[in-house]
């Protein structure tokens, strides 16, 4: 079951790495990202939502890095290389006696992934990449990620509620104040300044063209932290990828349109959705009716006469369609219910 894990401590020297797993069947691993804490990050009900549907009939593989979470806290900047976190990625699958794994590598993890992938492409049976980027020094224009990181040292209070701004991307005040909190149980000001560093210094652009198994790319158009263009990239440099681009701002893909970005992982690791859940979870029944009348051709006007409903409550049932299916058109959501059975 996934909502039962085991906590366990992987030795690198004379430090630990603290890791969980969760459920069984194929094993479905997400190297880490930024600062996380496997006990804490669990009572998020969108942490919960997303690895309960994306990791569904798979074992879940979680970890925190060097310096953060319930590993070992002493860390410096010569800790945190892409060569290191390879190297953690690679033991810790030995350790689990894992061959062959499926990676879910989000944001600065997709540089972990992307790494792994084409230096070990025998242990990799399938990437997904989400909030992706190369080339860590295009993520903020010149000078901007040294005053990021100066204000985490400076002050970890104000620069963790600056870095909630960033990665929610229109989050409420309780949310951003929540996840301000969670930073700062989760890591230090030196240690998130440092993981920070790593962030914008990481470089893997020698190593796309090398990625040579089957890999998927989501990415949310507006993403607040990790602009679009930049997966979009990711995705054009790696042969035969696929790119899925979702809608919203929020960079973690546990906050805002979860579903959305399940479905995504669950399409690119070709788990099928069940129809009864698609069904309950996602669409209701007004919204099914309208986007039956969508698929037919009908304007929103004439949806509205035929439905006996308003043109603007009409307008509002097609953009939230539009949402849930993570679909930028009237055609797109159609198209994808279409593939999910929902037509």
């Amino acid at each position: 079951m996934l909502d039962e894990s085991e906590i366990r401590f992987l030795p690198l020297g004379a430090r630990r790495v603290a890791y969980e797993v969760r459920g069984a069947g194929p094993a479905l691993v997400a190297p880490a990202w930024w600062v996380s804490h496997l006990e804490l990050d669990w009572e998020n009900s969108g942490v919960r939502r997303l690895w309960l549907g994306a990791a569904q009939g798979r074992t879940l593989v979680r970890y925190d890095r060097l310096g953060v979470g319930m590993s070992d806290r002493a860390v410096s900047d010569a800790d945190l290389t892409l060569e290191g976190e390879v190297a953690t990625l690679h033991a810790l699958l030995d350790e689990l006696g894992l061959e062959r794994v499926a990676l879910v590598g989000g944001s600065s993890g997709s540089c972990t992934a992307v790494a792994f992938a084409a230096t070990h492409p025998e242990r990799v049976e399938q990437l997904v990449l989400y909030g992706s980027y190369s080339y860590g020094a295009a993520l903020t224009p010149p000078g901007v990620a040294d005053a990021i990181v100066a204000a985490v040292q400076a002050h970890w209070g104000l620069g963790a509620r600056l870095l909630a701004d960033v990665f929610l991307g229109g989050a409420d005040a309780a949310e951003q104040a929540a996840f301000g909190r969670l930073q700062r149980e989760s890591a230090t000001a030196e240690v998130a300044a440092a993981v920070l560093r790593l962030v914008y210094r990481l470089d893997v652009r020698s190593l796309l063209p090398l990625v040579r198994v089957p890999t998927t790319v989501v990415h949310r158009r507006a993403d607040s932290a990790v602009p679009y263009a930049l997966g979009r990239e990711v995705a054009a440099a790696i042969a035969g990828a696929t790119l899925i681009p979702l809608q919203g701002s929020s960079h973690f893909p546990w906050h805002g349109d979860v579903d959305s970005v399940v479905r995504a992982i669950r399409s690119a690791l070709g788990t099928r959705v069940p129809r009864a859940e698609i069904e309950s979870e996602l669409l209701s029944g007004r919204e099914r009716e309208i986007l039956a009348c969508v698929a037919r051709g009908l304007a929103d006007r004439e949806i509205a006469r035929q439905l006996v409903l308003s043109p603007h409550t009409v307008h509002r049932h097609v953009a939230n369609i539009r949402r849930k299916l993570g679909s930028p058109s009237r055609t797109a959501a159609v198209a994808e219910a279409a593939r999910l059975g929902l037509l």
